[in-house]
């Protein structure tokens, strides 16, 4: 009995119900932008580090800044801009690598992951449901994504990464514009625009 309760917890229905809610609202949406902050915490190693960033999506691509760098990606191709050091770096974007990109937090669900529905949580007069994605792959570094998803409007307000070394990264959203009209060009980096940068290929 045990074991047939632990399986379904890990695929939770109500879990499920509430994911595919939110899969399809940014299915509906297609493109947005909106601002959000990151924050990386592990107190055993007295690690703690604050960022506000932005994002622009449409579709499979996107464009985020955050912390002094930016990352761009068409679906095809990764630049990592390093603002610091004025520094871009070219790569192959592969979505089977195992990273969550702002692109796929909305589906990850769909492959890979038992999930399971924890709570309702109140917050500022609004209510999010609360689940946890568990990768079913155990040599992941991280063991666990927790969402906060707006229960009226079923779009993400918060995503934490839980990592086994005890590190938790959590992006929280605001200003969260379902209306942006984004054109193709921003999802490619022209270098004209960034003088004397050093462009640096790794394809």
């Amino acid at each position: 009995m045990l074991v047939v309760q632990t399986a379904y917890a890990q695929y939770d229905p109500k879990a499920k119900e509430v994911l595919d809610a939110m899969s399809a609202k940014y299915q509906s949406i297609g493109s947005f932008e909106s601002d959000f902050s990151y924050s990386m915490e592990n107190p055993t190693q007295s690690i703690s580090e604050d960022f506000e960033g932005e994002i622009l999506v449409n579709g499979d691509k996107y464009r985020l800044k955050m912390g002094g760098q930016e990352i761009i990606n068409d679906g095809n191709t990764v630049w990592t801009y390093l603002e610091e050091v004025n520094e871009v770096n070219i790569d192959n974007y592969d979505p089977d690598e195992g990273d969550i990109s702002p692109t796929q937090i909305y589906n990850a669900y769909k492959r890979g992951f038992k999930y399971v529905f924890v709570e309702e949580e109140t917050s500022e007069g609004n209510t999010y449901e609360v689940v946890d994605l568990l990768p079913e792959n155990n040599n992941n570094q991280f063991f666990k994504i927790r969402l906060n998803i707006d229960k009226k409007n079923k779009t993400l307000k918060k995503w934490q990464i839980f990592d086994k070394n005890g590190t938790i990264y959590t992006y929280e959203i605001s200003n969260f514009n379902p209306d942006a009209d984004i054109s193709n060009d921003v999802f490619s980096f022209d270098t004209s625009k960034y003088q004397g940068v050093e462009v640096v290929d790794l394809r």
